[in-house]
């Protein structure tokens, strides 16, 4: 059975910043999410505010507010924000050591590592309560070099990159996986950041959190987990932010470490700025393309929408033009599912054709 969890995302539930309650919201293997606390949009419904349909996932001004409305006291107090600060403020430790105090085990995905910090451990302790530091690596004794055995994998790799960060590659990745599921396909999906553990994910590492000797190593080791325990038809291996991004690294180490087969390139059209970098212009999609393909000798197979700032009629237009100018299929999965992908991933392997049920 999951165990029941509330979601912390004040100020950024649906935005870029709140991407790890967004994605917990859209998936949790592990968690049963009871509601989301975010004080900008209390009495909204978690689905509508995503864009979908309603999932009866309320939204809730404050903790005690929450508990209040809940009746009860879920186990688990998930911090859902992904900012570029890295560190709790003054405020957000006084909620967590209130939450502790009731009995909440605490999952934080910062940089910042909770069960590090002396006050924190001391009211664990007094509490009987757990904090999980979910970035927090094994100490390098335990972290994986690269070995090269990447390279005796004969399942078809397919990595979901993106031209920024949270556009959506995790996002895509798991409605591909879903996809393919449902079409009798085996599908492994190996998460690279912090939020596709909170979900529960059964393969991955959070590559930021890595010593970058043991980067490519590491993911290299869960493909090969994977690979070995799942014996899926396909892996899908999730991007962080971009191959181009002048601030992060994590994209190299996937494409050395997972040795992709091909890409899925997923773009937000009207993000003119980086994510939290306003002097950092976004790089055009043929630009990454051409970066992507020079890099890892593999081609991009198609392209997917990240539809911030965009009405339906915008989607329809970009996709339309993509197709035009890339010789690419284009979708967005959010809006029009995977068929077109599903498509691409069949041309591109054609020997998963007869993975199909029939």
């Amino acid at each position: 059975m999951k165990e029941k969890a509330l979601v912390y995302c004040e100020g950024h539930f649906g935005d870029t910043d709140g991407k790890t309650a967004n994605g917990l919201i859209r998936r949790s293997q592990k968690y049963q999410i009871a509601c989301v606390i975010d004080s900008t949009k209390a009495g909204l419904d978690a689905g509508k505010i995503l864009g979908g349909s309603e999932n009866g996932i309320p939204i809730y001004r404050d903790l005690t507010d929450a508990l209040d409305k809940l009746g009860e006291t879920p186990e688990y107090f998930i911090y859902g924000i992904a900012p570029k600060d890295t560190f709790l403020s003054l405020n957000e430790r006084r909620i967590f050591l209130k939450a502790m105090s009731l009995g909440m085990n605490i999952v934080n995905g910062l940089h910042e590592f909770i069960s590090d910090d002396a006050e924190f451990k001391r009211e664990a302790k007094r509490y009987n309560v757990k904090l999980y530091d979910i970035r927090k690596p094994l100490s390098n004794r335990y972290l994986h070099l690269f070995t090269g055995d990447i390279m005796q994998v004969k399942t078809p790799k397919l990595a979901i990159f993106g031209t920024d960060c949270a556009v959506g590659k995790r996002t895509t990745a798991m409605l591909l996986m879903q996809a393919l599921k449902e079409r009798g396909i085996r599908t492994s999906f190996i998460g690279t950041g912090q939020t596709a553990l909170i979900q529960g994910e059964k393969y991955g590492i959070a590559m930021d959190a890595i010593p970058s000797e043991f980067m490519a190593g590491e993911l290299e080791n869960a493909v090969l987990e994977a690979d070995i325990h799942e014996k899926p038809d396909i892996i899908l291996l999730e991007g962080q932010s971009s191959l181009s991004h002048q601030a992060f690294v994590s994209s190299c180490a996937i494409i050395r470490g997972g040795q992709p087969d091909a890409f899925i390139l997923q773009h937000p059209p009207k993000r003119k700025r980086r994510i939290d970098f306003n002097d950092l212009e976004m790089p055009t999609v043929d630009s990454e393309i051409n970066l992507i393909e020079g890099f890892s000798q593999s081609k991009v197979i198609a392209i997917t929408l990240n539809h911030e700032g965009m009405i339906v009629d915008d989607i329809k237009e970009t996709i339309k033009n993509y197709e035009h100018a890339y010789h690419l299929p284009t979708t967005d999965t959010l809006t029009y599912g995977c068929n077109k992908l599903v498509k691409s991933v069949l041309k591109t392997f054609p020997e998963l054709k007869e993975k199909i049920a029939t």
